[in-house]
């Protein structure tokens, strides 16, 4: 059995102290304090960009993740050394938090534009896109509710004496969807830092043959890696899920494997021979 590195180790340790800390405190609470929240989000703090990379949201969620943690970290920190391989682990989950808001503003921000002509102000506008619009009622199960959204925007336009009549379905829409993407885009997670660690170990290791889980044949890694990567761009692109939950933030997964590649890519470039990493 493959020995764990230090460094390696020590992140475990931390990822399992903060899914403790969940379960001891409530998921709802914790993930409030130290989840991602995207930026228009009233929830949204800035040590949230470094603590989200070490939350989890249930135990499959961060029994694969420190799997994969420990099976490429290890032998990637081996080679590289720890400080090294955090300077890759860190720049991995930064650039899939970065790529990955990126495009959730991508959606967000014609849908501000689409909604210019009504003339609200800032401060109108984060009041409608942080409405808690969440019904829990049916099935246990919440969902976000264009009625409560309703309901809530209604006595805003009273308060701050907004003539209702300016509001037409588009634009009631395109705010609907804007609190929706303010309050769904909550990322949690190591997988972004991982996958810049699992592009490191295959530039560093292209022959070695990894296999998934449930498809269990020998692939190369310079064929398997890129594979996946390709995979979770085109689920981020389409919505479409091949392997992750629905949920899962597939553009960070694109982020953490890019800063990755582009890391190791550079020190090889610029070491004394070609052959060596360290």
């Amino acid at each position: 059995m493959m020995r764990i590195s230090e460094t390696v180790k020590h992140l475990l340790i931390i990822n399992v102290i903060m899914f403790i800390g969940t379960l001891a405190v409530g998921q709802d609470l914790f993930f409030d304090w130290f989840a991602m929240h995207f930026p228009k989000s009233d929830a949204f703090q800035s040590w949230q960009i470094i603590t989200h990379m070490f939350m989890h949201g249930g135990i499959t969620h961060i029994l694969f993740n420190m799997f994969a943690l420990w099976m490429f970290g290890t032998p990637v920190e081996q080679v590289l050394g720890s400080k090294r391989f955090l300077f890759i682990y860190i720049s991995a989950g930064l650039g899939a938090v970065g790529l990955q808001i990126a495009y959730y503003y991508y959606d967000f921000y014609p849908l501000l534009n689409s909604i210019s002509e009504l003339g609200f102000s800032s401060d109108i506008i984060n009041s409608i896109v942080n409405f808690d619009i969440v019904d829990y009622n049916v099935n246990g199960k919440g969902f976000f509710s264009q009625k409560i959204f309703e309901d809530k925007l209604l006595p805003l336009f009273v308060e701050n004496n907004i003539d209702k009549s300016l509001l037409n379905q588009n634009s009631f829409n395109s705010l609907y969807e804007m609190n929706v993407i303010t309050n769904n885009s909550t990322m949690v997670g190591a997988s972004g830092c991982i996958m810049g660690i699992l592009a490191a170990f295959g530039m560093m290791n292209p022959n070695a043959e990894l296999m998934l889980i449930f498809l269990p044949i020998p692939i190369k890694a310079k064929y398997f890696i890129p594979g996946i990567i390709i995979l979770d761009l085109i689920s981020g692109l389409t919505g479409q899920s091949f392997f992750s939950p629905s949920n899962t933030a597939y553009m960070a997964h694109v982020g953490g494997a890019l800063i990755g590649f582009l890391i190791m890519w550079y020190w090889k470039k610029t070491q004394f021979n070609r052959n060596r990493w360290n």
